[in-house]
């Protein structure tokens, strides 16, 4: 049998599944002049309806897209509440899906024997027909938002520091400058730098200002956006037209001070802040998905002609009837009906001897049956089970406020404009005086 090329080997995989199959497989699909193989009709109506989808892998599934019809409220404020995904109006945080979150997990069947067949189906395995065995996998949950605010932190990080460094050295040490590097020099190199981490660092910023101000809800980065934009716009004045300026503010040169280092780093200091509490966030919700994980994803049912079949965890109603084999995990929350086990609930009771179940006892689901079989009847299924709620009371927690924070966001709402008020009253005089009495720069 001669060797087949690279390309006769990628189309006997089905882009859908990934499953092998063979060259003379009835399901086919052309597809820009490339014929692609099917291990069912089923995946070949599904790459004939988005072909791309499947060729690029790193396309975003439509699964993924955020629910607008699912309540999202914000983890600082909880009693903000809208239908969609959006930001909140009174702090500027992205708002977080309510209630139960769902197991991002996905179970696929594959051989014992060839772990490289792959398939979303039980089904025989093409090359040893061993019926595939189910394995779960976990699908990580991006936050975009951390993804966002650590991209743009490092950024700005990465341009503040020698702003920082230029700006006191300039200050303090003019002597380490190098030779032929003049202070309108170094006031343009801070322009060049400053300016991206002001406006694409902390765009997200003026944005949560400017709703905090709409919105009258004034808040910390009503501060910062107002501090940062005075602090830069100021310093491109100064750089640009210094004439404009009265001579007690001009340096020797006729130069005005500028303070673009100070603009960047409050910039990179409070992403860096957001990237951290994103982080804990983030981490608080992959504890919950552990806790979701801690579910069987099948469940085996009896019918009423006694068969037995596995089935997916959602199929699950109350009332049905489930084989729970020994070594398994309970599926979900009901009542033994026959045979006698014992079942390890360390998981929920913190106890480490497994508890003896008979006819009458109730079950948890998530936990681990022991050497018996049990036939249990269903109860709570969803949101109503127990594991639900604990996942649920970790979420309520997480959105939860402290009292002293109360009393921080009471302060704040009247902080914020007096500080805005005394800066207005003091009128241009004073801040001109202000920044004249600021050291020169020795030249």
């Amino acid at each position: 049998m001669r060797a087949e090329s690279q390309s006769e080997q990628l189309q006997l995989h089905d882009p859908v599944c990934g499953m092998v199959v063979r060259s003379d497989s009835q399901h086919q699909h052309n597809y820009a002049d490339t014929q692609y193989y099917f291990c069912s009709d089923g995946c070949r109506k599904k790459f004939g309806v988005s072909p791309q989808q499947y060729l690029n892998k790193d396309a975003t599934p439509v699964a993924e897209e955020a629910d607008e019809t699912a309540t999202y409220t914000c983890p600082m404020d909880p009693e903000v509440q809208q239908l969609g995904p959006g930001t909140c109006p009174v702090c500027g945080m992205a708002l977080e899906r309510m209630g139960v979150p769902v197991a991002l997990t996905k179970t696929e069947y594959t051989c014992p024997m060839h772990p490289e067949i792959v398939q979303d189906r039980p089904s025989n395995c093409p090359i040893c027909d061993m019926a595939l065995e189910a394995n779960t996998v976990a699908v990580e949950e991006k936050n975009e938002e951390l993804i966002a605010m650590s991209r743009r932190f490092w950024w700005s990080a990465l341009l503040a520091l020698p702003i920082l460094i230029l700006a006191m050295t300039a200050d303090m040490l003019p002597r380490l400058l190098p030779a032929g590097l003049s202070m309108h020099s170094v006031q343009w190199i801070e322009f060049v730098l400053a300016t991206p981490v002001v406006l694409w660092g902390g765009w997200p910023f003026f944005v949560r200002g400017w709703q905090s101000v709409v919105t009258w809800n004034l808040n910390m980065f009503t501060l910062i956006s107002l501090g940062v934009s005075v602090a830069w716009v100021y310093s491109v004045v100064a750089l640009l037209l210094p004439q404009v300026f009265p001579p007690i503010m001009q340096m020797e040169g006729g130069l005005v001070e500028v303070y673009f280092e100070a603009a960047a780093v409050i910039i990179a200091l409070v992403l860096l802040g957001q990237v951290l509490e994103l982080r804990a966030r983030s981490r608080t919700n992959a504890a919950i998905q552990l806790l979701l994980g801690l579910a069987p994803n099948s469940a085996r049912i009896v019918r009423e002609d006694g068969t037995e079949e596995d089935i997916l965890l959602q199929r699950v109603q109350p009332g049905d009837t489930l084989r729970v084999r020994p070594g398994e995990k309970i599926p979900v929350d009901g009542i033994v009906i026959e045979g006698e086990s014992s079942v390890d609930e360390s998981m929920v009771t913190g106890e480490p001897i497994p508890i003896a179940k008979h006819a009458g006892e109730k079950l948890i689901g998530a936990t681990v049956n022991g050497t018996g079989s049990l036939l249990m009847r269903v109860e709570k299924v969803g949101a109503d089970s127990l594991l639900a709620q604990i996942v649920n009371m970790v979420a309520e927690a997480q959105r939860s406020r402290a009292p002293i924070q109360k009393l921080a966001d009471v302060v704040a709402s009247y902080f914020v404009p007096a500080v805005v008020a005394c800066a207005d009253d003091k009128g241009l005089d004073e801040p001109i005086q202000c920044f004249a009495t600021k050291p020169p720069r020795n030249k």
